[in-house]
């Protein structure tokens, strides 16, 4: 069940393909651009394979390649101008901007750029294939469509606010978890301990982070001396190295980290370190040999149920003489809680250090930018995620210190983004340039997002309602409603922490995975749906579990084991565990679709597109279906739903038209798709 046999050849890592990858994780190529993914029943796509996993950083073609695929795709934005109301709304980049991070994550005029690959791919530098199709915006079928929208998502706003009324029959059996809130005199649905607690902490932990930053600003400031001088540190917003050295950072990341845990889990910091110390002293021991997954998997898997099992492992419980320290456990008492996300660092940290054992570091393309040798700064040569994530560290980097600080690292250790260790550690001696524009951008869009879902608990009660059963006599329209603004709050209530948490990264120089990078509403392939929501935990699951257990080449057991270790991993209950295999079973129909309705085959035809929005509309439903067992409803919550639904003719004509519109939906999603690889942007999810 959990994934303890990898494969071991006689060369140093085992044999890996580009495609075991991208089939879970959201990688770009420019040569899958013409095929990239449309829908359950639709495209497959190829990349170069380098032959080795972890992937080599490539070169990612010539600077010719890049520059006529910077021009074909020139060509095909500007033979589709936008309207001006369309600028107006959205900018230059018209409403491909409502894209996360639609900055250049290439050089301006490197081509098509996407989240994961930031080079156009040697097989493919012309540029022909990867030309986007005209848009359709502006014609008939799309003007019925933009009418649908305008009546069917005011419609589904309206039906959760009326059952959020003291008019509902029902309102009594929820209104107990409703506070008073500070929107409009409105009460606040109060009922998700989740979000609720991460809501109480956000003025003490904004504090922690203005303190942490001006810390971490004021000893970026200290004059390097001169034997030490080389090696630059880039400053949020800065353009060019600084002369700071590394040496005062990492002084001030080890004792604000400790600091940190400890006023975070107070005597449970000593179990912390005790776990840390054990893996450390593991990985070292046995990292390089092939007994080495096997041995790391069985320990750190067995450390997270050991420590969830018997409750922390209280002092108290071990030896009566030590109750007192139980009395001392900081701010957050139940460590193993942020232990789960913890445990994947320790196995990102001890895989990393097994593949470098086997392989020496590698000296990348990109190795003067990451061991800061050589270059002026400008970012030039700056490696992308895929290669900083790749590419071994020198053996003395896998030091306690930078594994303390990895695991511990204060922005992310309570919520994440997942950072691989390698990732990490390249953007502690070398971080990233990120531009303060950039910054505000992106607090900006957390502050909408925060006010999104107050605005949400304030008007809409369905998870109240939810954790109330309280549904009786509701049509099958109000029990749809329930179920969809449950997952758009299970959308939002992880969003919101992880942008937080990774705001403050970026504010200290670190680029952390954006976790989600598609609106839970703009979803229509199960594959697309799970390289955007999670997107770091994916990353994770690809690098450390998909790949090596034999990846494409055993696809189904491969996903299988992935959603299985996925669902464990977030909790040991039944419903969870089914979730997860839902979700392996509902991804095999877009796989057969993918494998028989090839875009290469059919995409000429007039029908493909419509063929594939069937294709999306059956997805959605089932992707509905697996995150409502899994967590809203659950089991007999998802069964007593289908029945209303199903059991009467009034159901039947409600999900007709539930279809129809998810069918005008997913060819809106198709369309902004296109415009986004108009406009350079290509996503694969």
């Amino acid at each position: 069940m959990l994934p303890t046999h990898f494969e071991t050849r006689a060369t140093p890592q085992p044999h890996y393909t580009e495609q075991d990858a991208n089939l879970m994780s959201g990688s770009t190529s420019n040569q899958s651009l013409a095929a990239a993914s449309r829908s359950g029943a639709g495209r497959g796509w190829s990349q170069v394979d380098d032959g080795t996993y972890p992937p080599r950083p490539s070169a990612g073609g010539s600077a010719d390649g890049r520059r006529a695929v910077s021009s074909a795709s020139k060509a095909a934005v500007g033979s589709e101008p936008s309207s001006s109301m369309q600028r107006r709304l959205f900018g230059s980049k018209g409403v491909a901007s409502l894209t996360v991070d639609t900055g250049p994550l290439d050089k301006p005029g490197d081509g098509v750029r996407s989240s994961h690959s930031s080079r156009p791919s040697q097989s493919n530098s012309t540029g022909v294939a990867n030309r986007p199709k005209r848009g359709r915006w502006h014609t008939l079928e799309f003007r019925f469509y933009a009418l649908v929208f305008l009546v069917m998502v005011p419609l589904m706003v309206w039906v959760p606010v009326q059952l959020s009324q003291p008019s509902n029959p029902n309102y009594s059996k929820y209104a107990w978890h409703l506070r008073p809130g500070w929107i409009a005199g409105r009460h606040r649905d109060d009922s998700d301990f989740q979000y609720r607690s991460f809501r109480d902490y956000i003025p003490p932990l904004v504090g922690i982070m203005a303190i942490y930053l001006l810390i971490s600003y004021t000893a970026s400031s200290i004059p390097a001396s001169r034997s030490t001088s080389t090696a630059g540190y880039r400053r949020v917003g800065a353009g060019s190295r600084s002369a700071e050295p590394r040496n005062h950072r990492k002084a001030f990341l080890l004792v604000f980290t400790a600091i940190f845990i400890t006023a975070l889990h107070g005597t449970n910091a000593a179990k912390l370190m005790l776990v840390l110390a054990t893996n450390y002293a593991v990985a070292h021991a046995l990292g390089g040999k092939r007994i080495a997954p096997i041995v790391i998997w069985t320990l750190n898997v067995g450390s997270l149920f050991a420590i969830h099992w018997n409750d922390g492992f209280k002092y108290g419980k071990m030896w009566h003489a030590l109750a007192f320290l139980d009395d001392y456990q900081g701010v957050l008492p139940r460590w193993q809680i942020n232990f789960n996300i913890t445990m994947l660092r320790l196995v990102s940290f001890s895989m990393d250090l097994h593949w470098a054992k086997q392989q020496p570091a590698q000296r990348p393309q990109h190795a003067r930018y990451v061991d800061g040798a050589d270059g002026d700064g400008d970012g030039d040569d700056a490696p992308s995620p895929r290669q900083r994530a790749s590419t071994s560290r020198p053996p003395e980097q896998y030091s306690f210190v930078h594994y303390f600080i990895y695991v511990c690292y204060p922005p992310l250790f309570i919520a994440g983004p997942i950072m691989t260790f390698n990732d990490f550690t390249s953007q502690i001696y070398r971080p990233t340039t990120i531009a303060a524009r950039s910054v505000v951008s992106y607090a900006v869009r957390f502050l909408v997002c925060l006010l999104t879902m107050e605005l949400i608990l304030h008007y809409i009660y369905v998870n109240a309602i939810k954790d109330s059963k309280a549904w009786d006599g509701a049509t099958p329209l109000e029990l749809s409603m329930i179920g969809f603004w449950n997952l758009i709050i299970v959308w939002l209530k992880l969003l919101v922490p992880w942008r937080f948490f990774r705001l403050w990264a970026m504010c200290d120089g670190v680029d952390a995975p954006e976790n989600m990078i598609r609106c839970m509403a703009n979803n229509y392939s199960t594959l697309g749906f799970w390289r955007s929501w999670h997107r770091s935990y994916n990353l994770w699951t690809v690098r450390y579990i998909y790949v090596p257990v034999g990846g494409t080449r055993n696809r189904v057991v491969a996903t299988l084991l992935v959603f299985t270790f996925v669902a464990l991993w977030h909790d040991l209950s039944l419903k969870l565990l089914t979730w997860g295999w839902l979700i392996t079973f509902f991804i095999l129909p877009e796989l057969v679709g993918k494998a028989v309705f090839t875009e290469a085959k059919y995409g000429s035809r007039w029908w493909y597109r419509h063929l594939c929005a069937l294709g999306g509309v059956f997805n959605v439903l089932l992707m509905m279906t697996a995150n409502l067992v899994g967590f809203a409803i659950g089991v007999d919550g998802i069964q007593y739903m289908y029945r209303q639904i199903l059991g009467s003719w009034q159901g039947v004509q409600f999900l007709v038209a539930a279809c129809a519109t998810l069918f005008v939906g997913v060819q809106v999603m198709f369309e902004y798709r296109d415009e986004e690889r108009r406009r350079g942007i290509d996503r694969k999810c």
